[in-house]
């Protein structure tokens, strides 16, 4: 047997250690003294808490940033280009657009989210308010900025006047104070509508002149809408239209008279059937009256008549002519006369072109024709001539489009 071996007097048994023993010892140790090996409790601390911040910063969302075009504070800004709002690190919930002139653009988003745009552009001169916010912030972002002026404009004169009540072939007539090189663009911003409906179409008679009108005279009754959206619209280089209204016209009875020169009577039909018949007397062999579909664009109850402002010298100067109505630019008139003998109407064509019915002088006698057809009449009126031994006239002189057939109508259009 052997002796038990006592080392250094520690009093405890010696064992003896093998390989494996001391690998399976190492493997028994707890897994927080081993950490404890490696560092101090400090240390350990320290570690813990730089793992939770760094997690924290890649969990945060970063803050979204409103962009806004035109820049804000902006006080000649382009009112050309449509107002674009956009985002980045983030989306948009929404986006506001207001003018100091109570007016609003609308727009829509991308598909993303991240961009609006305004579906029109700004108003020229006007102060804008944009007011935007992120999906999720609680803060919004205000910006302002003011468009600029526009240096040159153009107005488009029109008739009928507003609230008028005209015959059936008053057409919508409108005059630009500038010439117009972008035909198109101007005639979409012009809208022409009427209830009883009926297709409309304007027809360029010039760079200046654009009219409006159906297929056949409008129906009596009809009320008709102008919708001018000029404003901004640019016509020609560098010149913008100024007006954004709506006007509303209204046509009454319907009155249709055909003058017949060979016959030398005028018979006026109203609402179809026949009101008045008048004899008349017409232009003569020299100057022979224009043939064709007129309308009456102006009516005075006395004017002035000079043959030079028509071209033809000094042949007359009449200060008080009764009951004009104007059909042409030109100078052509149905009106009253009181310095012919009363057998000449119905029986002569004497006149210097105009269509001339008996009437006294002063304009005030009921009695005579030239009073009566002044009276049963309106702007807008229709009056027929023919067999006048004149060509037609032509349909930019005057209110006189209805010479036109449709589809040559239709091709003066720009849209």
């Amino acid at each position: 047997m052997g002796v038990q071996h006592i080392s250094n007097g520690s009093g405890r048994q010696s064992r003896r250690w093998t390989r494996r023993g001391i690998l399976a010892a190492l493997g028994a140790v707890p897994a927080g003294a081993a950490l404890a090996g490696c560092s101090s409790s400090a240390d350990a601390s320290a570690a813990t808490d730089g793992m939770g911040a760094t997690a924290s910063v890649k969990s945060a969302t970063k803050k979204a940033t409103i962009t806004v075009t035109p820049v804000s504070g902006t006080k000649k800004a382009d009112f050309t280009s449509p107002v674009k709002v956009t985002v980045t690190d983030g989306t948009l919930a929404s986006v506001t657009v207001a003018g100091n002139d109570g007016s609003a653009l609308s727009g829509t988003f991308d598909d993303t989210k991240t961009t609006w745009t305004s579906a029109k552009n700004p108003y020229s001169g006007t102060k804008y308010t944009v007011t935007a916010k992120a999906q999720g912030a609680t803060d919004e972002t205000v910006a302002t900025f003011t468009t600029k002026s526009p240096g040159e404009t153009f107005l488009g004169y029109f008739t009928p006047e507003a609230d008028s009540t005209s015959g059936v072939g008053m057409p919508v007539s409108i005059n630009f104070t500038h010439a117009v090189a972008d035909r198109a663009a101007v005639q979409k911003a012009i809208t022409v509508t009427a209830e009883p409906e009926v297709e409309i179409v304007g027809h360029w008679f010039s760079d200046t002149r654009l009219d409006f009108r159906p297929e056949t005279y409008w129906a009596a009754g009809t009320k008709i809408t102008l919708g001018l959206r000029l404003k901004d619209v640019e016509g020609t280089d560098g010149v913008y239209g100024t007006q954004s209204k709506d006007v509303t016209f209204h046509i009454g009875r319907e009155q249709i008279s055909t003058v017949d020169l060979s016959a030398k009577q005028m018979v006026v039909k109203r609402d179809g059937a026949t009101y008045a018949s008048y004899p008349v007397s017409g232009g003569d062999s020299d100057h022979t009256t224009w043939s064709g579909i007129m309308v009456i664009s102006e009516r005075f109850k006395q004017t002035r008549m000079e043959s030079s402002t028509v071209g033809l010298g000094d042949e007359y100067d009449i200060s008080d002519v009764p009951h004009a109505q104007r059909l042409t630019t030109s100078g052509t008139f149905v009106h009253g006369n009181y310095w012919a003998s009363t057998s000449v109407f119905g029986s002569q064509n004497t006149s210097h072109g105009c269509v001339g019915l008996h009437d006294a002088k002063g304009a005030n006698d009921s009695s005579v024709a030239g009073y009566k057809f002044y009276e049963s009449s309106m702007l807008g009126d229709v009056v027929i001539v023919k067999n006048s031994g004149e060509k037609t006239v032509e349909a930019s002189n005057g209110l006189n489009g209805w010479n036109l057939s449709w589809s040559d109508w239709k091709a003066g259009s720009a849209v």
